[in-house]
């Protein structure tokens, strides 16, 4: 096979074999096709699409790459996806929800990408968290307590991370299809027997619109589906951040609000619809109704807190039930009105810009930093009521100047991501309906 011909198929819309994506996917692996190609062909498939055949053919030579994580127990193994967006913290209290049913959770994470925080990130919020596992740790932390959350070994899926950079250089991290493979050959990497997807749309997502988002919905089901594995979804609204918190110890505290039997309910409702198709499609409940008062329950009891509480100590976390912010800040109401719009994106950029994310792979984060949203969409507010709390301590602009005026022009940046209109908006639905 010649790598010039395989582009020329995907640019002319020709199916490609089983075969031919798997001599792509070696070449990209073992570096027997140079970055030039591969990028020309990653280009192709933006610019030409291929098929739900080809995406699935992708994704399983991706996965066959590397290594998959064995299987430790007799006991159903599952996990959870999103694909993230502002205040996304419901993995932190899936995973050891899921463990109180006899299930094993494998969570391979990753760090923040852009504006969206990583689970790993809001983790090593907790001092001396590791989240460096050995396949041996993670099975015996699944022998002990059926939930582990932790980073991606690099034996798994090593031609997700070569092509992802070569993506990156190439600008074509958006095509679908590349999107699917890289997902998940990750998760599938992980031994599951059902899966559940998060796909997020709206202004704090990746995926900004609703139409955008179901076409990435019904791919990722396809392809887990073609591949053998029990796959489920929801698509979520993220036009304004989920809960109240943003920000990586922020977010672990509201997780702990929640976990503790309170906390906002749209993380409690989020968290509980994601884990239900799990529980059915692996016997854990006959249906939707058993299965949501199965896991109130969990939390109410308080079963899920122990076991989050070991799964951190397990990891090398010194756990707590709270743990420090920044210095807090209110942003007032310009003038009275309705809440009607944030500027997702720019509420994410807001909080990278005080170091709660990276403008560069290897910075630093400052766990502290973070944002409390005093309103939601569709609010009264009144001219001078606090809309948002920022916790920051002036350190992580760069800008150079002082304290006070980095604080100022934080406030501002926030400021300007808020619409305040005379009449109230139309209600959001947290999950879209089918």
């Amino acid at each position: 096979m010649l790598a010039t011909q395989i582009i020329a198929k995907t640019r002319d819309r020709i199916e490609l074999s089983a075969d031919e994506i798997q001599f792509i996917v070696r070449g990209i692996t073992d570096g027997t096709i140079p970055d030039y190609q591969i990028s020309a062909w990653a280009m192709a498939v933006l610019c030409r699409g291929i098929t739900p055949a080809e995406t699935a053919a992708l994704t399983a030579a991706m996965l066959d790459s590397g290594d998959k994580l064995p299987r430790c127990s007799d006991r159903p193994r599952v996990d959870k996806h999103s694909t993230g967006g502002l205040g996304d913290k419901t993995s932190l209290i899936l995973a050891p929800l899921l463990a109180c049913f006899d299930l094993d959770v494998p969570m391979l994470s990753g760090r923040g990408l852009g504006i969206t925080g990583g689970t790993l990130d809001k983790l090593e919020a907790y001092p001396g968290y590791r989240c460096d596992l050995t396949t041996d740790e993670i099975n015996r932390q699944l022998n002990q307590i059926g939930c582990v959350i932790t980073g991606t070994t690099a034996t798994v899926a090593p031609a997700d991370r070569k092509l992802y950079a070569l993506r990156d250089a190439s600008s074509t991290v958006p095509s679908l299809a590349l999107i699917t493979a890289s997902i998940m050959s990750k998760k599938l990497a992980e031994s599951l027997d059902a899966l559940v997807l998060d796909v997020k749309w709206g202004s704090g997502a990746f995926m900004q619109t609703l139409d955008e988002a179901k076409q990435l919905e019904a791919s990722l089901v396809t392809t887990g589906q073609r591949v053998g594995v029990a796959t489920s979804s929801l698509l979520t609204d993220m036009n304004q951040p989920l809960g109240r918190m943003v920000g990586n110890a922020c977010e672990v505290n509201e997780s702990m609000e929640v976990l503790e039997g309170g906390g906002p309910a749209d993380v409690v409702e989020l968290t509980v619809e994601l884990c239900v198709p799990l529980l059915i499609a692996t016997g854990r409940a006959a249906d939707a109704s058993q299965a949501r008062a199965k896991l109130s329950e969990a939390i109410r009891d308080g079963r899920t807190l122990k076991v989050y509480q070991k799964m951190i100590e397990a990891q090398g976390g010194k756990f707590s039930e709270r743990l420090p912010l920044a210095a807090p800040h209110d942003v007032l109401a310009p003038r009275s009105g309705y809440v009607s719009c944030f500027d997702g994106q720019n509420l994410g950029h807001c909080v990278v810009a005080m170091g709660g994310g990276r403008r560069q792979q290897m910075d630093a984060i400052d766990h502290r930093v973070g944002l409390e949203m005093l309103s939601k969409i569709g609010d009264s507010v009144e001219a001078g009521q606090p809309l948002i709390r920022f916790f920051y301590d002036g350190a992580g602009t760069g800008s150079g100047t002082g304290v006070g005026t980095q604080i100022d022009e934080v406030s501002r940046q926030i400021l300007a991501a808020i619409s305040i209109a005379d009449e109230p908006p139309p209600p959001l639905s947290l999950i879209v309906n089918h």
